[in-house]
């Protein structure tokens, strides 16, 4: 009994570790696991972005300042069911971060470390199981903590308490999963300046179970993924505008062995918007491991 529960808990935390997850929408770990009263379970997230074309609506325009970012985010996360329906989650990111930027038409290359602005979610969850599926839908409000310093060039954090609310909705046979993710972030005014607008997104992810291996619970699960993110019109710490649209879409894989979980994901611009001229988004990267308990 225990090993089948080891086995459907590992499997289902790598349905969800499958999704890719931006830290402000979906929940460690991920979307399904643990299943159970008094389960818990962590993964560490790597998420690097790097751009230096600069987009004014949709169209990109000449860099002639040669202005420049790159991003780099480590997420430790964790869950804890208090019940089956019910989980406390926190996320909490470690970033390192420069750029390069021309107040006065001098370039000027800043960077930034540490802990930055975390995130706790209270998560409500209805399961449902049919003939030849079962499935989930979820609510979820969260808060994200100031906890990020605001005293670097380049500040990891942007000393706002701001508040989100998640509806979720996935079901999965044994060959297919599907996850569907509505959210919103209302973002208040935050220290130096930075006030960014209000965020709203749509996570969608389909794929496939090719391969399972049930003695050694042993697998690989390939999807793909599509994340729309609206945010509106701020301002950031140099007095940029903020805010714009974006479509991306990527292929994202994952391996499991017994209760430890593996994932690599791209996401690719294919639509952007900026309000104002600023940097693009860039190619996304996300490689995650977790294991449950």
């Amino acid at each position: 009994m225990a090993r089948r529960r080891l086995q459907t808990f590992a499997t289902a935390l790598l349905i969800a570790l499958a999704v890719p997850a931006t830290g402000r929408a979906h929940q460690p770990v991920m979307d399904m696991a643990p299943r159970w009263q008094g389960g818990f379970g962590f993964q560490l997230r790597n998420v690097q972005r790097s751009s230096n074309s600069l987009r004014s609506g949709d169209k990109k325009v000449a860099n002639a300042q040669s202005r420049k970012r790159q991003v780099n985010t480590t997420w430790l996360e964790g869950v804890y069911t208090f019940k089956r329906e019910l989980r406390l989650t926190a996320k909490i990111p470690w970033v390192e971060q420069k750029r390069v930027f021309n107040p006065g038409g001098s370039a000027i290359a800043q960077t930034g470390s540490g802990v930055g602005d975390s995130i706790l979610g209270f998560q409500l969850k209805h399961y449902f199981n049919r003939a030849k599926s079962t499935g989930n839908v979820g609510l979820t409000p969260s808060i994200r903590l100031p906890t990020g310093t605001t005293s670097d060039d380049y500040p990891v954090g942007d000393g706002s308490w701001d508040i989100g609310i998640s509806a979720s909705f996935s079901t999965e046979t044994f060959f297919v999963y599907q996850f569907y993710d509505l959210f919103y972030w209302h973002n208040t005014k935050g220290e130096r300046g930075i006030n960014r607008g209000d965020e709203v997104g749509l996570d969608v992810n389909i794929g496939i179970h090719p391969y399972h291996d049930n003695h050694r619970n042993l697998g690989i699960f390939l999807m793909g993924d599509l994340s729309v993110r609206h945010e509106g019109r701020g301002n950031d710490d140099t007095g940029g505008t903020t805010g714009g649209s974006r479509i991306s879409l990527g292929p994202v894989v994952v391996g499991y062995w017994n209760n430890l979980m593996f994932r690599t994901d791209v996401k690719f611009p294919v639509y952007q918007y900026a309000r104002g001229t600023q940097l693009d988004r860039g190619i996304e990267i996300n490689v995650g491991m977790g294991v449950a308990f």
